[in-house]
Parts: C-alpha cells; structure tokens; sequence
C-alpha cells in the first residue's frame, strides 16, 4: 500500500493513492473479464499491447476514484517495492494519466487518514450515465466471483492441494461424481472445459485467456478463462475448474492420462509476464 502526506490529503484536487494493479495481456484483474480486451473493455479503454496501470485512491473529499495511467513501468515498479515491504510515493505525472473513473473495481481494505469515509464521487453532468465502479458482490455467484475464486487457488495453491486425495480421482483423471444428478452435471461441466481448453492450443483465444506464472521449481502455474469457466492449474500437479453453473464448488482435475501434455501445449500459448 501506498500513502502521501496530510497536505496532499488536503486537496481537493489531488489523489490519495491507496493501491495500485495492472492492467496488461499478462497480468490483469481477472474481475473485469475473461481476458485482456475483455477487461479493458469494461473500463472502456482501448486493448494497448503495453497495457496500464490502474492506481485506486481518494480525492480530498474521499471520494473513490480508479485513475488508468499508460506508465506501467512507474506503476509495476510501485508495486514490486510495497511487495517487498518498502515505501514508495506513486505519483503518476499528469501527462501519463488515460482516464479518471469514478469508484474502485476491488475491494480496498484500507482507507485515507484525514478525509472523510470511502464514498463514490458525484457524477459530473457529462458522465451522469456512467455507473461507479465496484467489486462484485461477496454473497452472489457468476462470472466475476468464478474468477476470484480461481485467483484466491492460485494464491493458496498448497492449502487447496492438501485438501484432495488423488485416490479419488477416476481413470480419465476427473474426480469420481457422487451417485446423484448434481454429481453428474459438474463432472459434464468439467469434461467440457478441458475440451474447450484443448481448443485453444489449435485456436488461439483472445489474448490473457490463458495466462502462466511462476510456481515453485521448474514448474508454472496455469490460469485459463473461457465462457463459464475457470481452470487453475500447474504444470507439474493437478487442476481446479470452476464454473458459472456450480455456484461455490472447486473440482479438482487428476493428472490421468491427458492432463499433462493439455497443461504443456498451453503453458506455450500462454501470455506470460515480461
């Protein structure tokens, strides 16, 4: 997390910077979309190859605003030194700032000293149709808690892997289904996400849909989005799918016989972090 000063607090004017994401191909807030265009497309900016950073904080009256710069370098650099703990002052230049949206797209745990509570901004006349962005709602499921969910497994890999035992899994590598219709429908939804996925290696989806990271050892780990679906993975284990119709539920994919090559052709195609 970032702060500035009280005088900066003071005026009206200026942005107290609370956070900051990025907005690129291979890294972007998986609750704005599917993939990269989809995501820029939900704030209404144009799909640039180089991407934005996306700085979130409060004006002096603490009213929230998302400010979309074309600086990311400026921006990544913010966030690898509050990752290492250190204190750094992001304060885009004028010059690199795209478009000032009213409200935050996340959930922002803190908030700024010495100006009153996070509140959206009155719309001005121009933007009077323009909705206040929001994170999506904690109680409700669909495509945007799918995604969150998939990036929480991503984050938590070793706590949701410790959870499954690879006895359970069937010989195709999908997750016995309990004897009863609902069983039966997630382990459908699942068989048609890994066909879905292998699609991709012969047509390549819009870009971000299949993003890779780095995982521990010589292993990635995998992030893959499609129409209602979600699947986590890493290269050198399993996978989770989650879906739009299973409101909640995480099912794990077993290696079995066609998992790994899937998992290696993608990690190809895959967008990954410069």
């Amino acid at each position: 997390m970032a702060g500035t000063d009280d005088a900066v607090a003071a005026d009206d004017d200026a942005l107290y910077v609370l956070t900051a994401v990025l907005l690129t191909p291979a890294k972007f807030p998986s609750v704005l979309g599917d993939d990269y265009p989809e995501a820029c497309a939900t704030l209404d900016l144009a799909p640039l190859a180089a991407g934005y950073g996306l700085v979130l904080g409060q004006d002096g009256q603490g009213a929230r605003w998302t400010v979309v710069v074309d600086d990311v370098s400026l921006v990544a650099v913010a966030i690898a030194s509050w990752d290492c703990g250190m204190e750094y002052d992001l304060s885009p230049d004028e010059r690199t700032v795209v478009a000032a949206l009213p409200g935050w797209p996340l959930a922002v745990a803190v908030a700024a000293p010495g100006v009153p509570a996070p509140h959206d901004p009155e719309p001005a006349p121009e933007d009077a149709s323009r909705t206040p962005l929001a994170p999506p709602e904690a109680g409700a499921w669909g495509p945007a808690q799918r995604r969150l969910g998939a990036d929480e497994i991503a984050l938590q890999w070793a706590a949701w892997r410790g959870q499954i035992d690879d006895g359970d899994f069937a010989t195709d590598g999908t997750q016995e289904a309990p004897p009863t219709d609902a069983g039966a429908a997630p382990l459908t939804g699942v068989r048609r996400v890994l066909a879905e996925a292998r699609a991709y290696v012969d047509t390549p989806p819009p870009l971000g849909r299949v993003r890779s990271a780095f995982a521990s050892g010589d292993a990635r780990t995998l992030r893959a989005d499609g129409p209602g679906w979600s699947l986590v993975a890493r290269t050198d284990d399993i996978a989770f799918v989650l879906l739009d119709e299973a409101p909640g539920e995480v099912l794990p994919v077993g290696r079995g016989p066609e998992l790994p090559a899937l998992l290696e052709a993608l990690d190809k195609m895959a967008v990954r972090p410069s």
